[in-house]
C-alpha cells in the first residue's frame, strides 16, 4: 500500500457535501434512465431532416471511433465515482477507521458490485451470463485499485493514472494485425465495416489484445457456447484504462475540498478540462490512437475525461458559485440512488410501460401521435422512476452498497 503511513492527501476532519455533485450525478443518471427519450427512433421518421439526425446521433452511441453525448454518460458516472471517493475517504479517516478495514471495505464493495452487474446482465437470460461490459462490473474491478490511489499523493496518482494509459497503449500497439485474408465475419465483424488503417488498426473491432484476453478469460466460466466476440466490441479489461478516469475523479474531488476560492476552482477545472480535449484530441490526429470508446482507448480516457471535467465546473459554477440551488432539486433527488436508479432502469422499465398502458389505456403513448409515441413512453416511465426516488428522499432511505 504505497506511502499508506505517510498519505496527507485529505485533511482528517468531516467534510461538507457539495450539492453541486449529487446534482451532477442525478443528472447524468437521469439522461441514462431516459434511454434518449427515444429520439433516435422518432427521428427515423425524419431522415432527411438535419436537426432529427444531429439529435439521433448525438443519443446514440458512435458506432466505433468518435463521441457522442450518449457516449460521456459512463465516464461521466466513473468519474463521479473518483470524486465522490474523495469526500467518503476523508469522512471515514474523520471517523478514525484504520487503512486495513477501509481497504477491507473497498474489497467488498468491489465484489459486490461486479456481482450485481452479473445479475443485471443476466436477467431476461436462461442462465448466468458471465461477461463484464457493464459499467458497475467495470467500476467494481477497479474500485479497489482507485481506492489504494486514494492514500497517495496527487503527484503519485497522476503517474499512476499517466502509467495505466501508457501501459494499456503498449498492450494494443503490440499485439500483431490480423494476417491478410482473415475472416472478419468470424468475429463478428460485418463485410461493409468502415476498418481502421494503418497504427490505428490496432484498436480494431474485436480483432486486438482485449478481444484475445476475453477470447480466453470469458471462457473460463460456465457457458452455453464458447465465447468469441462481444456483439458492440466491449472488452472485460476496458475497466483498466476507465480506472484512469475514475482516478481523475479522484483527484478533481481532492481539488474541490481544498480551500481556494471557488471561482478559483471553477476556473482550473475548466482549463484541465480544455487540456483534456486538446491533448486527447492531438494523440487522435497525430494517429496514435484512436478515441474509441467502446474500447476505453488512452486517447478516449484523456479526451472524454476533459468534457466530463468541463461538465463538473458547470455545475459548480452554478450551484455553489452562483447559489442556483432550488433548480438542481430533481437532479439532487436522482443523484442520492444512482444504483436504485440504474437497477430499476435495468429491471423496470418494460413492467412499468405495461402497468401505465393497462391501466390508462393501451394507446396512451400515442396521445401525440404515433411517431412521437417512444418520446412519450420514455418520459413517463422516467417520470415514475423520479416519483419512486422522491419518496425515498423524504423518507431519507439511500441505498448504497
Amino acid at each position: 500500500m504505497p506511502e499508506l503511513s505517510e498519505a496527507k492527501v485529505c485533511e482528517v476532519t468531516a467534510p461538507a457535501r457539495l450539492l453541486s455533485l449529487d446534482a451532477y450525478r442525478g443528472a447524468i443518471m437521469l439522461l441514462m434512465a431516459s434511454s434518449g427519450f427515444g429520439l433516435p427512433q422518432v427521428a427515423r421518421h425524419f431522415p432527411e431532416n438535419s436537426i432529427w439526425r444531429f439529435v439521433a446521433h448525438e443519443c446514440d452511441h458512435a458506432e466505433w471511433v468518435g463521441c457522442t453525448l450518449w457516449d460521456l454518460i459512463q465516464p461521466a458516472f466513473m468519474f463521479m465515482v473518483g470524486v465522490a471517493l474523495a469526500w467518503s475517504f476523508a469522512n471515514r479517516r474523520a471517523r478514525g477507521e484504520s487503512a486495513r478495514a477501509m481497504f477491507g471495505h473497498a474489497l467488498w464493495r468491489g465484489l459486490a458490485l461486479v456481482l450485481l452487474a452479473v445479475f443485471l446482465t443476466s436477467a431476461w437470460s436462461k442462465r448466468t451470463d458471465w461477461i463484464f461490459p457493464n459499467v458497475l462490473a467495470q467500476i467494481g474491478f477497479g474500485y479497489p485499485f482507485l481506492f489504494l490511489a486514494a492514500f497517495c499523493r496527487p503527484r503519485t496518482q497522476w503517474l499512476f493514472a499517466g502509467g495505466i494509459l501508457i501501459a494499456c497503449w503498449l498492450a494494443f500497439a503490440l499485439t500483431p494485425l490480423p494476417p491478410p485474408g482473415f475472416d472478419w465475419k468470424s468475429v463478428g465483424v460485418a463485410e461493409d465495416w468502415p476498418h481502421l488503417t494503418g497504427f490505428a488498426a490496432h484498436w480494431e473491432k474485436n480483432c486486438n489484445f482485449a478481444a484475445g484476453f476475453d477470447q480466453w478469460f470469458l471462457n473460463l466460466f460456465p457457458r452455453e457456447s464458447p465465447f468469441i466476440y462481444n456483439a458492440g466490441g466491449y472488452q472485460t479489461l476496458n475497466f483498466v484504462p476507465s480506472l484512469a478516469t475514475m482516478i481523475f475523479g479522484l483527484l478533481a474531488g481532492q481539488f474541490l475540498r481544498s480551500n481556494l476560492a471557488t471561482r478559483e476552482k471553477v476556473k482550473r477545472l475548466v482549463l484541465g478540462g480544455l487540456a483534456g480535449l486538446a491533448l486527447g484530441g492531438a494523440i487522435e490526429l497525430a494517429g496514435w490512437c484512436p478515441i474509441v470508446k467502446r474500447l476505453w482507448t488512452p486517447s478516449w480516457a484523456i479526451y472524454s475525461g476533459g468534457w466530463v471535467t468541463l461538465l463538473l465546473a458547470g455545475f459548480v459554477a452554478a450551484v455553489e458559485w452562483r447559489g442556483w440551488k432550488r433548480w438542481a432539486f430533481p437532479l439532487v433527488v436522482a443523484g442520492l440512488n444512482p444504483i436504485t436508479l440504474y437497477c430499476m432502469w435495468q429491471l423496470m422499465s418494460g413492467f412499468i410501460r405495461e402497468n401505465l398502458k393497462r391501466h390508462f389505456g393501451a394507446h396512451l403513448f400515442e396521445s401525440f401521435g404515433a411517431i412521437y409515441a417512444p418520446i412519450l413512453e420514455r418520459a413517463s416511465i422516467l417520470l415514475v422512476f423520479w416519483l419512486i426516488l422522491l419518496w425515498m428522499y423524504r423518507r431519507k432511505i439511500v441505498l448504497r452498497i
